[in-house]
């Protein structure tokens, strides 16, 4: 396989990834308070812990409040 060939088969999942962060930068940016960690917090985690940060960001932090 050629140098070519590998990035070809992983832009896809760049993007996936990139989207994915993306969106849940969003989303913390949007709410005016999280639940378990503080806004900055969950910055760093979803920028640097880039695939598992935003899918934990978005398993603890997505979960339905039952008191609202």
């Amino acid at each position: 396989m050629t140098e070519t060939q590998i990035i070809l088969l992983l832009t896809p999942l760049i993007l996936i990834q990139l989207i994915l962060v993306i969106v849940c930068l969003v989303s913390v940016s949007k709410k005016e308070k999280t639940k378990y960690l503080n806004k900055l917090a969950w910055i760093l985690i979803i920028l640097f812990i880039n695939l598992i940060g935003s899918i934990a960001y978005l398993l603890i932090e997505s979960e339905k409040n039952d008191s609202d």
